[in-house]
């Protein structure tokens, strides 16, 4: 009796996402950002060194970050300038190169969406695609001697345009990992990553998986790419859609714990079925709008179930004055601090209760 409620509750959802929104849905749809960096065909064909150079495309960040420990300081800077937006993008390169030629290519490009991202040319920016929407990711801290590493994965609406809009600052991956970073301190490095295509809006895109399947594949090389580089295996926290993203890409994603904040699910129906040996946190405030949204997968559309249930089997993360869907980095918050305590791998189940973290 309860499986065929919930079969009534999703060909209900479906028959309300499908009917109600898929026209309006249709205008908003979304095209995933997928293969090598833009002005990969140039890098290509580029001989300068006498040799050919790793394909972005084809070559594993371990090749990339093999290829760019064989190279002169001055090779190095010579490829930056030829290539920012090949460098700037290639997983597995340098973290300092990628922040030069990231610097070159939004100097570069004067499109009024990345003003702000161009304003500060001391930004570490680890990732500017401007194509589509535009894809950036930004690094808070010294990724090369940080021996804690933390990743930020948005969910819907955010771009290189929204990336750090300055209102709703902590549902931006900059506002999200600033906080953070401000919380956990000297030592670590938090890295807000809005590296692929997020639905626009809550139709259709945001109700399938097919966005997410894209963003998985590229969040799973970002992170081979930090391993390639010799950054420690990070803490992933998946906000919104986001989590989608990371449960789709759990049994590739090299990361010590995967945290789940205001999740519409995880397209699995237990932990065990993400198949990873990382940690699962989840997190959901009271008053989060995405406690309505149906824990339901049917015909492709939904997530699966809530990974705050108990029975999902996720270790719960209090987060009881996070107010809705974007309160969850805010500072002061239990969430917050809880979150700190995951990427310093000093959280432990039990630890805190409800309303002890302030």
């Amino acid at each position: 009796m309860r499986r065929y409620a919930r079969t009534l509750v999703a060909v209900a959802l479906a028959t309300t996402v499908v009917s109600g929104t898929a026209g309006w849905a249709s205008g908003n749809a979304q095209q995933a950002l997928t293969g090598p960096p833009p002005g990969t065909a140039a890098w290509r064909s580029d001989h300068v060194l006498g040799r050919q150079l790793p394909d972005p495309e084809r070559d594993t960040p371990a090749e990339v970050a093999r290829f760019f420990r064989g190279l002169s300081e001055q090779d190095q800077r010579s490829l930056t300038a030829r290539h920012p937006l090949v460098v700037g993008n290639l997983d597995g390169a340098p973290a300092e190169l990628r922040y030069r030629a990231n610097a070159l290519a939004l100097k570069a490009d004067h499109d009024p969406r990345y003003a702000s991202l161009a304003a500060d040319p001391h930004r570490h920016i680890l990732a500017f695609d401007p194509r589509g929407r535009g894809q950036v990711a930004e690094v808070f801290g010294d990724l090369d001697t940080a021996d804690r590493v933390s990743v930020v994965v948005p969910g819907s609406d955010i771009d290189a345009g929204t990336f750090d809009r300055s209102n709703d600052v902590y549902g931006t991956p900059a506002g999200m990992a600033k906080s953070l970073y401000a919380e956990t301190g000297p030592g670590s490095a938090v890295i807000a990553w809005a590296g692929y295509t997020t639905p626009v809006g809550v139709g259709v895109d945001a109700a399938t998986g097919s966005l997410a399947e894209a963003g998985a594949d590229r969040l799973t090389r970002f992170t081979d790419g930090l391993a390639a580089a010799g950054v420690p295996e990070p803490t992933v926290f998946c906000h919104s859609y986001g989590s989608v993203v990371c449960g789709l890409a759990a049994s590739r994603l090299r990361a010590t714990d995967l945290v789940v904040l205001g999740s519409p699910g995880m397209r699995a129906d237990h932990v065990d079925d993400l198949h990873t040996d990382a940690r699962v946190w989840a997190a959901k405030d009271p008053d989060d709008w995405i406690d309505n949204v149906p824990n339901v997968e049917f015909a492709g559309l939904g997530h699966g179930a809530d990974p705050t249930s108990p029975e999902f089997g996720a270790r719960r993360v209090p987060a009881a004055d996070a107010h809705g869907h974007t309160g969850y980095f805010a500072p002061g918050t239990e969430s917050l601090h809880a979150f700190a305590a995951i990427a310093d791998g000093t959280y432990t189940v039990g630890s805190y209760t409800e309303g002890s973290l302030r």
